[in-house]
């Protein structure tokens, strides 16, 4: 015997179907591109009793909607040949009967704001634990056939009064009617499972009762409004009251519920007067709660940073501007600070990307233990913060808030045992005498930001007018910058590598220099950085490479054949795909010999990522390129590096080497350098030596190949090749007991 009191009404063709459909297996559409995620999808749907098909592609997935029914939908956002938008729009527009799930490793939000409003279900970022997405699908499902019954049962209310009852007290919503005073005429058992209130409880009672003081106006606008014909349902968003004894059984953050409310009024007709008299109201209250407060945890990241839940550029953006109306109000100054901090790109490139974000949060909270009761700390990406502070008392103040700032970073970080030492350069500018609008001061604290970092970091500076010059005078250098490879500006110079036995010039070094039309001979210090940080550093190293090639064959001419040209390398050329090919086309195309390139890299590029590194420099070494480490023992590499990489000359950095100011002194880096290079069967060799006393303790402790000013300057390559000619004669004479000349 059947107890459901709907099936016993429920004898109709078009019933018999729909409890067919409601028996058969939940059919579901896995919609992916990515072949794993789709598999491991099927997996874990697959014995759970639903009837799956899968899609690869958008056509293949309009293909399978229009061709069978469907009642849920996996669908990833990103396909090879359209949108998850697009195919959500082509299930709108063919009123396809389905719920559909997004699922998208798109961290923007308007993919999320797109879906929804498309009426999707619910939005998954990728990557989903197993159990998010059963409880997903589990829920989609289960609120599809409360909606299907309750379809059904609608269809059938006609039949009785008894299945009339059953519908409206199953349905997922609050059916209710008011009388025209506005007291509860009916309610269904909804009430009492969403709200807590029984029937009893409601019948008479005015619907005030129930709705929040805060929306008891926009409530009294709804349902006092006398409307017939088509205009007499209206919607309307209310919050509702619970009763205490709902608290526990619905997870409420508060004692109120957000629903929304399709009311329409009631009229009979007045046979006295041939007119609509309104009789009361019929309405309808679905729980909106949980896409209310998902709406609310996508408003609050679309304002806040996921990593720090920091404010972002945003948010800050919008509190600096009221910062500003206060400020011009009540006549106050106030301060906005730019953070930029030191070495954390060097951190992140060692530890990995996972250290350095948990570096960031432990640094967001640092400085908000440091802040003022509303001051605003906001990240505006990658390792930049910035700040606003109201009400300023004075630059005193603001002096002294910076310096907290950098106190508090001065103390060690620990990062799973590593403990990671950071400071940070800070730029503070000051409303209204450093500018008066929002993009001002943030330009103006940057460039004071910028001013601390050019000289030495690790400080604090505000703004002054004369850091503007600075700032545009490299802003015009950037854009001259780019004129230069194409004006044939710059220039490849060379300094010698001594043999300081045979005092014969046995290498030389290629450094870049800039023939500027106004500022005359510029260093590569002066201008690789600024190519660094506005993508010009691979077109730059591509010349640098056609350039030493053709400067090559200019001195095999001449007779320099045994010399080897080391040349440097950037990290970024490194990093690109076709580094190796390039540099063996070019010594192809030019006829150069591998064996007289010497490539020189710093031992940062060897942490960036190593298994990448090895297999470049492996490239090179099997061409017959040799590799050596510039500026070894001032990185943040660690020793093992020599055995894992094809090293074969390591160079003493110029700052250890200044050091040298006594012959018999001792100086344990320089002897440890030497040490390991000994031990490992390598080529070593001195940069930046300027003076006898540096020369003599270089050699008489076993590094016999140096280069620095007190052999030669860097010079250009018809120089020399006269240093190569004059290197020639003076060994012929020597030879011929002539006595030498002194060195150059």
């Amino acid at each position: 015997m059947n107890d459901n009191p709907a099936s016993a009404l429920l004898q109709t063709d078009d019933a018999s179907s729909s409890q067919a459909d409601a028996h058969a297996l939940p059919r579901i559409l896995l919609i992916d591109d990515e072949p794993r995620l789709l598999s491991a999808l099927h997996e874990l749907l697959r014995d759970r009793g639903f009837d799956l098909v899968t899609a690869k592609s958008g056509a293949e997935a309009l293909a399978q909607l229009a061709a069978g029914r469907f009642d849920l939908v996996l669908l990833d956002l990103r396909l090879p040949d359209m949108s998850g938008h697009e195919i959500m729009d082509f299930i709108n527009a063919r009123a396809i009967d389905a719920d559909v799930i997004v699922m998208s490793g798109d961290v923007g939000i308007e993919a999320a704001i797109g879906a929804l409003k498309r009426g999707a279900y619910d939005y998954l970022r990728k990557p989903y634990s197993r159990e998010e997405m059963l409880k997903t699908v589990g829920n989609a499902l289960q609120q599809r056939s409360l909606a299907l019954d309750n379809e059904r049962i609608a269809s059938q209310l006609e039949n009785s009064e008894k299945l009339y009852r059953y519908l409206v007290d199953s349905s997922p919503d609050i059916i209710y009617t008011l009388n025209h005073e506005g007291r509860f005429t009916f309610v269904n058992d909804r009430a009492f499972q969403l709200l807590g209130f029984a029937r009893e409880d409601l019948i008479g009672q005015h619907y005030t009762m129930l709705v929040h003081d805060e929306d008891l106006e926009r409530a009294r606008y709804a349902f006092n409004e006398r409307r017939v014909d088509e205009r007499a349902s209206r919607n309307v968003e209310l919050r509702l009251k619970c009763h205490a004894r709902a608290g526990q059984d619905r997870q409420f953050t508060t004692t109120l519920m957000t629903i929304s409310l399709n009311s329409m009024g009631m009229h009979v007709p007045d046979n006295d007067v041939k007119k609509l008299e309104f009789y009361g109201t019929y309405g309808v209250a679905r729980d909106i709660t949980d896409r209310k407060r998902a709406e609310e945890v996508i408003s609050y990241q679309a304002y806040h940073d996921i990593l720090t839940d920091l404010p972002n550029r945003m948010l800050f953006k919008d509190r600096l501007g009221l910062a500003i109306i206060q400020a011009k109000r009540k006549l106050t100054e106030l301060a906005v600070m730019f953070i930029d901090l030191d070495r954390f790109k060097l951190v992140n490139d060692t530890l990995g990307h996972v250290k350095g974000d948990e570096l960031l949060q432990q640094v967001a909270l640092r400085l908000k233990q440091c802040l003022r009761d509303g001051d605003t700390l906001a990240r505006q990406g990658g390792d930049e913060f910035t700040i606003v502070l109201p009400e300023l008392a004075g630059r005193a103040e603001a002096k002294a808030i910076a310096e907290k700032f950098l106190a508090c970073l001065h103390l060690p970080f620990d990062l799973d045992g590593h403990q990671v030492h950071i400071s940070a350069s800070i730029g503070i500018a000051i409303y209204p005498g450093d500018g008066e609008s929002i993009d001002e001061l943030l330009r103006h604290a940057d460039i004071a930001m910028y001013q601390v970092k050019a000289l030495g970091k690790n400080g604090q500076s505000f703004y002054h007018n004369s850091m503007l010059d600075v700032s545009h005078q490299k802003i015009a250098l950037e854009q001259s910058l780019r004129k230069a490879l194409e004006q044939n500006e710059l220039e490849m110079y060379y300094q010698p590598q001594i043999d300081v036995i045979t005092g014969r010039i046995i290498g030389a070094e290629g450094l870049m220099r800039w023939n500027h039309p106004q500022r005359g001979l510029l260093t590569a210090n002066e201008f690789l950085p600024f190519a660094e940080d506005n993508g010009l550093m691979l077109p730059i190293s591509d010349w640098m490479l056609g350039a030493l090639c053709r400067d090559m064959l200019v001195w095999n001419e001449h007779g320099g054949e045994a010399i080897r040209l080391s040349l440097n390398l950037s990290p970024q050329y490194l990093d690109r795909g076709d580094f190796f090919e390039k540099m063996r086309g070019a010594l192809l195309r030019y006829g150069i010999s591998p064996a007289q390139i010497e490539v020189e890299i710093t031992e940062n590029i060897c942490i960036r990522n190593p298994q990448y590194a090895i297999e470049q420099l492996n490239k090179l070494c099997q061409l017959g390129v040799s590799v050596a480490i510039d500026d070894f023992g001032t990185g943040y590499s660690s020793l093992s590096y020599l055995h894992r990489f094809p090293i074969h000359t390591i160079k003493i950095d110029q700052s250890f080497v200044k050091e040298i100011h006594d012959e018999q002194g001792h100086y344990p880096v320089i002897l440890a350098i030497i040490s390991i290079a000994r031990g490992l069967g390598l080529h070593l060799i001195a940069e930046g030596v300027e003076t006898e006393v540096q020369a003599r303790y270089l050699k008489s402790n076993g590094c016999l190949t140096m280069q620095g000013y007190l052999f030669h300057h860097p010079v250009s390559l018809g120089r020399f090749l006269d240093v190569l000619q004059e290197q020639e004669v003076q060994l012929a004479a020597c030879h011929a007991g002539v006595p030498q000349a002194k060195r150059a």
